[in-house]
This record gives C-alpha cells, sequence and structure tokens, in this order.
C-alpha cells in the first residue's frame, strides 16, 4: 500500500539489479503457469481499499460508494489502516497514524451519510465506522476489514510477534477493537461493543517481514517463521471468537503480499500461511516509481525481464500458493516523471524528477490523469502486449491503468482461475465509478 496521501517506494530499477531476480518474471511459460481453466468454482473477490484519510483533502466520503455505484460492484472494503503500537497491540488514540475523529467520532452530516440522516451528538458510533455499518446495511453481502500496517504503519511487527505470548497478546487487541468493536471512549462515542458486528475480518499489512520497508523498521531473519505462527494465531483466535457467538460467524483473514522473489522468500513461508489465510491481495503495482531517474511501467501485465503482474501470480504458485486465493491488485492511481528526455513515447528515458501533482509529487489519482488524457495535451501510449498505458506530453511522462487496462487484467484473473482484484484506492476512481466498473465487466465477461 501507499502511505499516507504518498506513494511508497517498494523497489526500483536500482534494487531490481541488485535482486538480480527480473528475469524469473518474464511471461514464458513452465509448469507453475495458472490453469486457464473457468473461476466458476468460487467467487471471484472485488476488494477495494478505503483510505481513512481520504474524507479530508479529497473529500472522498463512505457515501461516495454508494452514489457512484461502487458498493455494489465489491464483495470487500479494506479499511486503512489499523495501528500496531509500540507496545505491541492495535491500538487507538493518541499513538502515530491513528485517528479516531475520521473512525468514529466525526459527526457525519445528512449530505454525506449513506441513509441521508445526520449522526446525533449522543449516538456512540459516528464517524467512517458508522458509515460503513449504513454501507453494509444498504448492500447485504459486502464484507468490511480492517487492514494492520501499512507501508508507514510496520515499524512495530517484528517485535512484536517475537514470542507466543507477544502474539497471543498482539492478535487478542487486534479482535477486541476492531472484531468486538471496543472502542476507546471520547465524548459519547466509543465504549464496549460500539462498532461490534462492523468489521468481518482482518487483513495483514505488514511490509515486509525478513526484509527492508520504510526506513527506521525492525527487520530480522525469523520474521519469516514469526509471521507464520502469528497468521496461525490469528486464524485459531478469529475462529475460536465467531464460534462462540449465538449465529456462529466465520471471519475472513487476509494479507498484502509482495511481487519481488526476494521478499517473498526472505519472509513468508508460502505453502504454510496459505492453509490459514482466506485469500492474499498480491502487489500489481508500484513496480517502478517516480523515485527512480528512469521512466518505466508501474503495473504491467506482462513484462519481459521485469516485474510483471504475471510473473507476481507465477512466483506465489511456484512457491505453492492456491490460484484461487491470489488476488490480483490493481492501481486507481499512476506513477510520473517530469524532464524527461530521450524523445521517443518517453517511456525508459531518463528523467529529472517526479511529476507535479495534485497531493504529492510523482502519484496522481486517475479521476486526474483522465483529464490530462482527455485534455489532448497528451498522448496515450499502450503496450499492446504488456497490459498496460502511459501518457506522454514530450515533457513529462504518467504510467497508469485505465478501464482498458483494468478490463484486461480482469480478464486474466477469470481465465486464469484466480481469487479476484483488489484496489488501491477507491477514492482515485471517477465520480462514476469508471474503474471498478472496468474490473467488474473483467470478472464478468460483460
Amino acid at each position: 500500500m501507499r502511505p499516507r496521501a504518498l506513494t511508497k517506494l517498494t523497489f526500483g530499477a536500482a534494487a531490481a539489479a541488485t535482486l538480480g531476480l527480473l528475469a524469473t518474471l518474464a511471461p514464458t511459460a513452465d509448469a507453475h503457469q495458472p490453469s486457464p481453466a473457468s473461476s466458476a468454482g468460487h467467487s471471484l473477490k472485488r476488494i477495494g481499499y478505503f483510505t481513512q484519510w481520504g474524507i479530508y483533502g479529497r473529500d472522498f466520503q463512505v457515501k461516495d460508494l454508494e452514489t457512484s455505484g461502487t458498493a455494489t460492484k465489491l464483495s470487500h472494503i479494506n479499511y486503512a489502516f489499523g495501528i500496531v503500537g509500540s507496545n505491541g497491540k492495535c491500538l487507538m488514540g493518541n499513538v502515530p497514524g491513528s485517528d479516531p475523529w475520521a473512525d468514529y467520532v466525526r459527526p457525519v452530516d445528512t449530505a454525506d451519510s449513506v441513509d441521508g440522516v445526520a449522526d446525533t451528538a449522543e449516538q456512540p458510533l459516528a464517524g467512517n465506522f458508522n458509515q460503513l455499518r449504513e454501507l453494509k446495511a444498504e448492500n447485504p453481502g459486502l464484507k468490511v476489514m480492517i487492514s494492520l500496517g501499512g507501508w508507514s504503519g510496520s515499524a512495530h511487527f517484528s517485535d512484536a510477534v517475537r514470542t507466543d505470548a507477544g502474539r497471543k497478546a498482539l492478535v487478542a487487541s487486534c479482535i477486541d477493537v476492531y472484531i468486538k468493536g471496543n472502542l476507546p471512549v471520547d465524548g459519547a462515542r466509543g465504549g464496549a461493543g460500539a462498532a461490534a458486528g462492523l468489521f468481518d475480518g482482518i487483513d495483514l499489512d505488514w511490509e515486509w517481514p525478513g526484509s527492508e520497508g520504510a526506513p527506521g523498521n525492525v527487520i530480522r531473519p525469523e520474521d519469516k517463521p514469526n509471521f507464520t505462527k502469528l497468521v496461525r494465531e490469528f486464524r485459531t483466535q478469529l475462529d475460536a471468537y465467531g464460534r462462540s457467538l449465538p449465529q456462529r460467524k466465520r471471519y475472513d483473514l487476509s494479507a498484502y503480499v509482495p511481487t519481488a522473489p526476494a521478499k517473498i522468500d526472505a519472509g513468508f513461508e508460502v505453502a504454510k500461511v496459505m492453509r490459514d489465510f482466506d485469500f492474499v491481495n498480491l502487489q500489481g503495482y508500484d513496480f517502478h516509481v517516480s523515485g527512480e531517474t528512469t521512466t518505466a511501467q508501474q503495473s504491467a501485465l506482462f513484462a519481459k525481464n521485469d516485474w510483471s503482474v504475471d510473473g507476481t501470480v507465477k512466483s506465489w504458485l511456484r512457491r505453492g500458493a492456491p490460484a484461487h486465493k491470489l488476488v490480483v491488485g490493481m492501481p486507481f492511481y499512476g506513477q510520473g516523471w517530469t524532464g524527461v528526455t530521450g524523445g521517443g513515447d518517453g517511456l525508459g528515458q531518463p528523467a529529472a524528477a517526479p511529476a507535479p501533482a495534485t497531493w504529492a509529487a510523482g502519484s496522481e489519482d486517475y479521476k486526474h490523469l483522465k483529464k490530462l488524457a482527455d485534455s489532448g495535451t497528451y498522448k496515450l501510449h499502450r503496450g499492446q502486449k504488456n497490459g498496460h498505458a502511459w501518457l506522454f506530453d514530450g515533457t513529462t511522462l504518467w504510467t497508469y491503468d485505465d478501464p482498458t487496462v483494468l478490463r484486461t487484467k480482469a480478464s486474466y484473473v477469470r481465465q486464469r482461475g484466480l481469487g479476484g482484484a483488489m484496489v488501491w484506492s477507491l477514492d482515485g476512481d471517477t465520480p462514476d465509478g469508471e474503474l471498478i466498473t472496468a474490473i467488474d465487466r473483467g470478472l464478468t465477461r460483460r
């Protein structure tokens, strides 16, 4: 995932060269090629990340998922992010990254309310959490999961999971806050069970066990087995709590997982963890980022001797992941460079700096890139065989996924029996849900 309002630098061209593993990602046939069989035997997932902070500058409200028609095209909403604190527990309140005001304290007015009713001063649950509850009431079958960590929120995972006692305490605290809904009291808001029934599962976004993530993250070789034990602990405690309810419930458990084979091997005992996960969301973007000095694709479906969606899928299959549990990540934003020299179509050329953008240089929401594409100033280019697109005006280049690319990727998911599509993040789409509609049509042959 991207950090709050910024693009995460998961790896770049220099790191890729160091790894020396690019050739493993080329779209060549091998014994682990996904089967082209139909995925009719399981329901294809449509997962979208809702960013807690999107309600501010972007003014992207939960209600927008309803008015755009997006909610009807989703199976899961992942709420980004829940915080793992320095004490090794899920925390909410006066800790970095936590925003109770956005989560459950902020009173939502009539105009922004899913059900058209303004929050009152007395109700224990308001903010995004209450709006998500209302959205679920309007869309039976829609699930909401809490995503823990994120690029800028993974610093304390390694310390928290070093011991059996630490893992048990972390999992119990996350279940207490999010699954049981026991929120800190903040005036009239919060309290025991205030958010009970809202969250239907937990998504682990530890970036990354056993390998480099954000600066300052603790990394240990034993992160790899400890991650497996953490996943087992989540599965055990979630199942136990679900069985204890009057109407038994199974909670979903998922994770956001990397593209780079070196990162997979450093942090994931794939065959073991996949037994406990209902699905995992594969990194399908940030293959190259605007911090690099040469322009490149950020999310190609296929690529020779470079990162790609197809290469990521094969890497996980080769290590023992079931195809139907692999959900392909797709971006609702682009990576951009300016000061591009060398001519041609701009791709693979030197660049001076990240391109200016609405919120953070080098990263732009699709809804703004669509305006550039329609302006006549930029020329749209497509990698016809590789499944990616980019805009270039002779100086500035943006690589991104448009509806044509996303429909192609969704068809790839369906034809190969994969688990579905995930998007980061929902606030990048157009007001009428142009991108999520393209994915939905690709997943359903429409």
